[in-house]
């Protein structure tokens, strides 16, 4: 099971990718650009109370807030990085559609009676927390705290993402990717690293299991959109968002 938990399916926010552990060998933003990123906000005004309503379920203002003002922080990032203004309209509306998408999954879930046992949360948080490079549960939850997750906050989050996880892996089904397409992904690979000068690409069987990993990701994505249209034709939207 991918055990990577998301905010916002097709968004780019993971809430477990801990602020302050930057990998080895970034470069530090430069003074200015920490004074500029410093200095922006993410534009709240006129989020409405109820920001949208899925078959009678509410996604509130708050619940929209948390998600967006983590969305916001990543992408703000990666647009000084990158020189392109971040258009938060656009970013709002990704992000109240991803939120309508995770709760038409949820109700998809709880139709199906997928459920989440203690006992699997506390595995998924051992793995995060080893992912991490920290030595307990207690490490990671400590971590997160400083973010601003409580403890079962964290615990919520963990079942929500791991049950949509699931419900997606079932519609995958036993799909499973081809010798050709692993062959094509280690080629488009091999041809990318050889074009950035990097070292000799390690042998096809050597790293099939990566790819296998990468396949079944990239059908799973597929999957889930699939699903998302399938279930917004059935469903009672309204969006509240301008």
């Amino acid at each position: 099971m991918n055990r990577k938990l998301w905010v916002g399916l097709g968004a780019a926010v993971t809430l477990f990718a801990l602020a302050g552990c930057s990998g080895a060998g970034e470069e530090a933003p430069s003074e200015g650009s920490q004074q500029e990123g410093a200095s922006q906000k993410p534009d709240l005004e006129g989020i409405p109370d109820v920001v949208a309503e899925v078959n009678g379920e509410e996604i509130t203002k708050d619940e929209f807030v948390t998600v967006y003002e983590m969305q916001y922080t990543q992408m703000q990032a990666q647009s000084q990085q990158t020189g392109q203004e971040l258009d938060q309209n656009q970013l709002r509306t990704q992000t109240a559609e991803s939120m309508i998408d995770i709760e038409l999954f949820m109700q998809e879930a709880d139709e199906r009676k997928i459920e989440f046992s203690q006992k699997e949360i506390d595995a998924t948080l051992e793995e995060l927390a080893a992912s991490n490079q920290m030595e307990t549960t207690d490490d990671l939850l400590a971590a997160l705290k400083e973010q601003g997750m409580g403890e079962k906050e964290v615990f919520a989050e963990v079942e929500k993402q791991e049950r949509i996880d699931q419900l997606l892996t079932e519609e995958l089904g036993d799909a499973q990717p081809t010798e050709e397409e692993l062959v094509a992904l280690y080629e488009q690979a091999t041809a990318q690293q050889k074009q950035a000068g990097g070292e000799e690409p390690p042998p096809f069987e050597e790293v099939k299991p990566q790819l296998v990993e990468q396949a079944l990701n990239a059908k799973k994505t597929e999957a889930q959109q699939a699903l998302a249209s399938e279930l917004r034709e059935d469903a009672e939207i309204t969006m509240n968002l301008k």
